[in-house]
């Protein structure tokens, strides 16, 4: 899994001088891990051999779940973390006619058996951008990441 797959990289810009800008939009403002990616980046570019490296973080747009990618998606899964479902496409609602949407998740897989007889247990997960669900086929708990 990387901070690519997971659409933390928003871009990487070398100018003709050699200078390298990262641009990361961490998961969310209050994410403890941002300034260990950070230097996790600037240490990967300079034995990359990179010497004059900087590394924005930008805010807005705020990450969304839709920017993992398909790998991303695939590798959580792996690894046992239920990653959140694709936002449906934008549609035109007619508010005289219905004031709800239909929810981006309409059910919770586990990825132990792929049952959808799964329960929530906890808003918050191993981190605070982590849902914590369990199983009540094999009764495994696990990760999810929350639709943004």
């Amino acid at each position: 899994m990387t901070i690519g797959d997971l659409g933390i990289v928003r871009g990487v810009v070398i100018d003709a001088d050699g200078r390298v800008e990262v641009t990361l939009t961490p998961t969310y403002s209050g994410c403890p891990a941002t300034e260990v990616i950070r230097a996790d980046v600037l240490a990967a570019l300079s034995a990359a051999g990179f010497d004059d490296v900087h590394v924005l973080t930008v805010l807005a747009p705020a990450w969304t779940t839709d920017w993992i990618t398909d790998a991303g998606r695939r590798k959580l899964a792996d690894n046992g973390i239920v990653p959140p479902s694709p936002a449906p496409p934008a549609r035109r609602v007619d508010v005289a006619l219905s004031l709800t949407l239909p929810s981006r998740d309409d059910e919770v897989r586990c990825p132990r058996c792929a049952t959808a007889d799964t329960v929530l247990v906890s808003q918050f997960g191993a981190t605070a951008c982590q849902a914590m669900y369990r199983c009540r086929r094999c009764f495994e708990p696990f990760d999810r990441i929350k639709p943004y």
